[in-house]
């Protein structure tokens, strides 16, 4: 029950209900990126992760890192996988041209990492951060680091690392104590601890070049004094630089990727970017990052998708109630998949993988426009959805991936708790993409409290309006999703007046504005589905489970904000009306 890419369903995403090849060949640098190509790419990479990254997932998790004297050995197989991978291209993707990659659109890199983590979340952590760090380095590095390790990581012959997390300072990186020093000849001097490194230690590539954050002497408390350094594990001379792995952390899940807990002792590196301005070039890196955790968290839905699909269509138990679609024929009666409990559980997984899969493909495609169109509005407006929306995404399809894997457990019901059949490590690999690269209850306090807020809903409501002026308000279904595109601009507003009487409630009611929405967002995806082409009977299937099942959510959780905000707005309204108000 490996994982299988489908080309066919991204294909008809991509092309039908995005017109993603024509938008990209409007761009410079895409201009010869023809559907060809396009499908080239896709049924190349299909092909690549279901034959030589999809059968290790299972000894990944079975038999996991080894730690010994410093040193991390990764599970049988994985070497020659990576090796593959390199040797096959794949790294270098979307990298420029002059930095030896492909210079291919950023969201055939982004449906190629959403497959590799479906098919084996362990593996692709190695090389999950080498376009982060990519883009990182190329706009912020020197000219003289760019030359020496920009084509390493382009290529994937040497991995990347980020070390933020320190054990005091989780996400509140104003607290990062590890020390740079600078010397006479230009490069530092780092000194600290970190822990929660994924790849910090490997046997995977023969360098590891980590970006570290960290404080330079007298510079000021707070993330504001923050800097960010280049530390490789194996110095320009071939000399070994003091970075030490202590230990690898044993987890819930993950157990193909070391996660390590690193100590750098006078450790050679050098600036990358500005002193005091290391946050804003790591976050060019965490953008990127956020946007593959969300596709992550789609994959491995897709994966536990498929297998309870799979084992549905098979195991045999007492007769379904109700007549059996005749397309599927009365002899299937007593398959598990013809039971309306758990067909709605397979469906409604269904609707949110094809619905969030629209919105990450548009977020991917945006990041190619924001780059390379020749018009400075479309950039702008490019970035303002990445800006918005990446929290969203972020936060929506890891929980989805959880909750939703978790579901897909219960179709195989005492089966699904033992290893035997796999859907158990995706629940547990699928639980920390809720914690990494920010966890989501910070993604929703950066969608509201930060994005939405400061602007009074400008940032969101030009967004909102954009996706209402795709719809066609002629037919039902679009208009319906063009009101509720108005509730929540409204929403919005609802929170702003509330947040100057009380500045805590933004925070509170944070998580439900954000799920309310990817609810709209994914209400929106399924229009443009419903649209593009007459659906066959299973996405007709699909599309009816997301009205039933999904969207009504958004009633919940429009009501559950519009509830906290209505003491607040009682309140104020009575010491207007008081004498002394």
């Amino acid at each position: 029950m490996d994982y299988r890419p489908r080309p066919e369903d991204v294909r008809f995403l991509l092309e039908a209900v995005l017109d993603a090849p024509a938008r990209l060949r409007a761009l410079a640098p895409f201009a010869e990126v023809d559907d060809a190509l396009h499908a080239q790419v896709l049924e190349q990479a299909a092909r690549f992760v279901g034959s030589a990254v999809a059968p290790l997932n299972r000894v990944g998790d079975a038999q996991g890192c080894r730690f010994a004297s410093g040193e991390v050995r990764t599970p049988p197989g994985f070497r020659e996988a990576y090796r593959a991978f390199v040797d096959g291209g794949w790294p270098a993707l979307s990298a420029a041209p002059e930095d030896g990659g492909q210079g291919l659109p950023a969201v055939l890199e982004a449906v190629l990492y959403e497959w590799l983590a479906a098919a084996n979340h362990g593996l692709t952590m190695a090389p999950g951060l080498l376009h982060g760090a990519y883009a990182c380095l190329r706009h912020h590095g020197s000219e003289e680091l760019k030359a020496r390790y920009l084509p390493k990581i382009a290529s994937g012959e040497w991995l990347a690392t980020m070390c933020l997390t320190e054990a005091h300072a989780g996400s509140d990186l104003g607290q990062v104590r590890t020390r740079a020093e600078p010397r006479s000849d230009g490069s530092l001097r780092v000194s600290g601890g970190k822990i929660f490194i994924s790849g910090g230690e490997h046997d995977l590539t023969p360098n590891i070049v980590h970006l570290v954050l960290c404080r330079l002497p007298d510079a000021p408390a707070g993330p504001r004094g923050l800097s960010l350094a280049l530390v490789p594990k194996w110095l320009p001379g071939g000399e070994r630089n003091a970075v030490h792995c202590e230990r690898i952390e044993e987890k819930m899940g993950l157990h193909g990727s070391p996660t390590c807990a690193m100590r750098f002792e006078d450790a050679t590196g050098w600036l990358v970017g500005e002193a005091g301005r290391g946050l804003a070039a790591m976050f060019v890196m965490m953008n990127s990052a956020r946007l593959h955790v969300a596709l992550q968290g789609i994959g491995l839905l897709d994966a536990a998708w498929q297998k309870a699909e799979a084992y549905a269509g098979e195991r045999r138990q007492m007769r379904a109630p109700g007549p059996v679609p005749a397309s599927r024929g009365g002899e299937s009666a007593d398959l598990i998949a013809e039971h309306p409990a758990l067909r709605r559980i397979l469906d409604t997984q269904r609707a949110w993988i094809d619905g969030a899969r629209a919105i990450a493909y548009r977020s991917a495609l945006m990041l190619d426009i924001a780059e390379h169109d020749a018009d400075p509005k479309a950039r702008e407006r490019a970035q303002r959805w990445c800006a918005i929306v990446t929290p969203v995404l972020k936060a929506a399809c890891t929980q989805q991936a959880f909750h939703g894997a978790s579901d897909c457990l219960q179709v195989f019901g005492g089966h699904g708790y033992v290893r035997e059949w796999g859907i158990e490590q995706t629940v547990r690999d699928a639980r920390v993409t809720m914690i990494y690269e920010g966890t989501n209850e910070i993604q929703a306090i950066d969608l509201l409290v930060r994005k939405v807020l400061p602007d009074h809903g400008a940032a969101m409501s030009a967004v909102l309006l954009e996706l209402r002026d795709t719809l066609d308000a002629s037919r039902e279904a679009e208009a319906d999703v063009q009101r509720r595109l108005a509730q929540l601009r409204y929403l919005g507003t609802t929170v702003a007046m509330a947040a100057q009487a009380d500045p805590v409630l933004p925070h509170e009611v944070a998580d439900d504005y954000l799920r309310a929405t990817m609810l709209v967002l994914l209400a929106w995806a399924w229009a443009r589905i419903e649209a593009a082409a007459p659906l066959d009977a299973g996405r007709a299937r699909v599309a009816a489970a997301f009205r039933r099942w999904v969207l009504p959510e958004f009633e919940m959780r429009l009501a559950m904000v519009k509830r906290s905000c209505e003491p607040v707005a009682l309140t104020h309204a009575a010491v207007a009306r008081s004498p002394s108000g």
